[in-house]
């Protein structure tokens, strides 16, 4: 398996690890069993209108459908497993699709009057998805 640099694999699925697993899949999970407790702790933007409440609800049902695979992945990168370069496709693509989505999804927020996401918090989550997905796709590629 041809590296980009030394140990690439493994910062790779420490990222997907914190980046996807804990903060989509584990955050997204506790979104839908305790609202109340995801916006306490930051899962979840404080004073959101009904109807940006119900697509974000949408959104934590499919990441929490998908996202344990984010953890199997990281593991396996950690690892060096094939089979975790195989995986590290999936965080690797919907990370990067995140990352576009919190972006152009926030920006319309805005446009609408509803500033949820304070800007140092929007480009740090966008750019941490993007980075974290790149990276994964890059490791997979170059792993398979």
């Amino acid at each position: 398996m041809n590296q980009i640099f030394p140990y690439a694999n493994i910062i790779a699925g420490v990222l997907v690890l914190i980046v996807g697993f804990i903060f989509h899949w584990v955050g997204q999970l506790i979104c839908l069993i305790n609202w109340e407790l995801a916006t306490k702790i930051g899962f979840a933007e404080k004073g959101m209108i009904p109807e940006y409440r119900v697509y974000e609800e949408a959104i934590a049902v499919a990441d929490v459908l998908i996202g344990w695979i984010y953890g199997i992945a990281g593991i396996g990168l950690i690892l060096g497993t094939t089979w975790g370069f195989k995986l590290a496709w999936f965080p690797g693509v919907i990370l990067v699709y995140h990352s576009l989505s919190v972006w152009f999804w926030t920006n319309n927020q805005r446009k609408a009057g509803h500033r949820l996401m304070s800007d140092s918090a929007r480009i740090i989550w966008s750019l941490a998805n993007f980075i974290t997905g790149i990276l994964a796709i890059l490791i997979a590629w170059h792993g398979a």
